[in-house]
Parts: C-alpha cells; structure tokens; sequence
C-alpha cells in the first residue's frame, strides 16, 4: 500500500504560480513512476504530468508543456509540480498518483494510488 497526500492547492491569479507536494508513504516511493492528474468540473480526468523512479525521463501534455515541471524527492518521499503562468482553463482539482515500476504511465488506468485531491483555482 502507498499512501499519497496532496498539498500547495489555492486561490491564484492568472499568470501567477503554485507549487503541489504529494507526500508518500508506505511501500519504497522510488519503486513507483509517479503522475499528476487534473480533473474540471464537467471533464475527464487528464494526465498533466509524469515522471520515472529516477526522474530521468518526464512526460508533459501540450496543455501545460513548458509551464508546469514535475519533479521528485526520493529521500523526502515527496513529487512536486511546480505550476508557473497559471491560467484560468487551469482550474480543477489536482491529483498526484503512484504507478508501479520503471516506465512513464500515461493512461489514467495505470495508476494504483491515488491521492486525496487538491484545488486549483486560477482567477482571470
């Protein structure tokens, strides 16, 4: 079992930032690839970003590709997304997900933990 906690959500204006934390727990953290996911009110939920065991490798979607960075601490247990030029379509619920072994996971169905949830919300 992996336990994931997600932190950093708010209130932000368009073009300002916001740093997400998700902090692990349970089995070894450095095992599992590891995403965050977004999911707006009325939509599906989407895969915004992922990262490897090592942080070798990332994947972006165009939507966020060059504004958002994810990034991971395998001694803290801990990924993060850093979220700069935020704009209002940015606005959802964001969730930080834990997907076993060494390869990106790109498909929501890969994952098997998940976090809590944390808001987003971008004014305009």
């Amino acid at each position: 079992q992996v336990q994931l906690v997600e932190s950093g959500g708010g209130l932000v204006q368009a073009g300002g930032s916001l740093r997400l934390s998700c902090a692990a727990s349970g089995r070894t953290f450095s095992y599992y690839t590891m995403g965050w996911f977004r999911q707006a009110p009325g939509k599906q939920r989407e895969l915004i970003a992922t990262i490897i065991w090592s942080g070798g490798s990332t994947y972006y979607p165009d939507s966020v590709k060059g504004r958002f960075t994810i990034s991971r601490d395998n001694v803290k247990n801990t990924v993060y997304l850093q979220m700069n030029s935020l704009k209002p379509e940015d606005t959802a619920v964001y969730y930080c997900a834990a997907r076993p072994g060494y390869v990106l996971g790109y498909y929501e169905t890969e994952y098997e933990y998940w976090g809590q949830g944390t808001q987003v919300t971008v004014s305009s």
